[in-house]
């Protein structure tokens, strides 16, 4: 676990009881490489990730896919593998921006806060399946961090805990920029001490 995570004041019962890496692993995630996932803000127009000094830290919007949704069944299946898709990528760079300065990483998140899913809806506002679609997100999520819907829950439990529950919004879009289906952002809360942290580093 993290070494701010384990020490933080909270119900034992709230807090989780593995180890998010185990898991990452064992769902085959790929967490990239410094070189890779690190890079300056030189010429940025918009960062990747903020740290608040709240602790809260606000995740920008990863688009993924390429497929026009309708409401056949096997296109929503495709839109809920990019919404996965766009929570394996925000895993990775929240992994960097959390270890990059080698104090903390990903067991030190305490909460999954809101998830926003944006989801192309052609027709016009004829597709109504955007939550559908964004349960892709929301259960890969609960897989990592903890929840009911996660791929190590039984019967809508995960004894692990629940810390990767959150507040969602799904909304039905006209466009996402380049014709991609679907774009998810969210926010996350770190434990004090990691925050106060880099708060001073920065």
């Amino acid at each position: 676990m993290g070494k701010h995570y384990d020490n933080f004041g909270m119900p034992s019962s709230m807090k989780r009881e593995f180890d998010v890496y185990n898991r990452i692993s064992e769902l085959n995630i790929d967490l990239g490489s410094f070189n890779e996932d690190v890079v300056s803000l030189k010429g940025a127009g918009i960062a990747g990730a903020v740290i608040h000094e709240s602790g809260l830290v606000y995740m920008s919007g990863y688009t993924a896919g390429d497929v026009v949704m309708s409401d056949d069944d096997s296109v929503i299946k495709k839109g809920q593998d990019s919404g996965e898709e766009a929570a394996d990528v925000i895993i990775r760079r929240l992994h960097w921006v959390l270890s990059a300065g080698k104090e903390g990483d990903l067991n030190d998140v305490l909460y999954t806060i809101k998830a926003l899913a944006m989801v192309v809806s052609p027709g016009g506002g004829e597709f109504m399946n955007s939550p559908q679609v964004a349960n892709g997100f929301s259960f890969r999520w609960h897989s990592v961090f903890g929840g009911g819907m996660g791929a190590y829950a039984n019967d809508g439990v995960d004894k692990g805990g629940f810390s990767g529950v959150h507040a969602r919004s799904a909304l039905g879009v006209y466009v996402l920029p380049n014709n991609i289906p679907v774009e998810i952002e969210a926010i996350f809360e770190l434990t004090e001490k990691l925050w106060v942290i880099y708060k001073n580093i920065i």
